[in-house]
């Protein structure tokens, strides 16, 4: 299951499109770095008539939060942070035309839709591998909000960055593929155990 992509960012409308759920990609380019506190002090900002540390359109955003790089590297550990706190933000950057988000874990049901609305998509990274992760990190800057320490704004530099295609802008959900794919096989064998006993 799943295809192979090479992208760059800004990623366009044709990428979102070309991906489905079970793609891994590898994305190559600058991607920005927020958490919930960075996304409340953004979207305060802008209610104040600020305008944004950066441009959405076609840019990625990670859910993460680095530690402090060790010396002579770009970044430290920086796996990625449960998407789901995102969730009421999103709407917000897609319709400024963010093209995908990073993260781990499920997700509410209106994400799917507003990704399917604005053709966008969201991946998943490895949860539990930050140093590996940081390896795909070619230089970091923090943007804005120093202040928050790991929830600053960061803008990163990344080479072949690995992830997989968990929502796809067509309502794919592979939370929920991979759910029904358990339940068949479950029940597969339930009942074959049943037989055989």
């Amino acid at each position: 299951m799943g295809r192979e992509f090479i992208l760059k960012t800004p990623l366009s409308i044709e990428d979102a499109l070309a991906l489905r759920i079970g793609d891994r990609v590898f994305l190559s380019g600058e991607i920005y770095v927020a958490r919930d506190a960075t996304h409340r002090r953004m979207l305060n900002e802008v209610a104040q008539g600020k305008e944004l540390p950066f441009s959405p359109y076609g840019s990625v955003l990670y859910y993460a939060g680095p530690t402090p790089s060790p010396p002579h590297e770009p970044v430290g550990s920086i796996g990625p942070t449960t998407s789901r706190r995102m969730d009421p933000y999103l709407s917000f950057f897609l319709e400024r035309g963010l093209r995908a988000t990073i993260g781990k874990g499920e997700r509410g049901e209106e994400v799917k839709k507003l990704l399917e609305k604005y053709k966008a998509v969201y991946f998943i990274a490895c949860g539990g591998a930050g140093a590996y992760l940081a390896t795909f990190v070619v230089s970091q800057e923090i943007l804005a909000y120093e202040d928050l320490g790991a929830q600053a704004l960061f803008r990163l530099v990344v080479k072949d960055f690995p992830l997989l295609v968990a929502y796809d802008a067509f309502g794919g959900d592979l939370f929920e593929e991979g759910k029904i794919r358990y339940r068949k096989i479950f029940l597969y064998h339930w009942g074959v155990s049943q037989k055989e006993g």
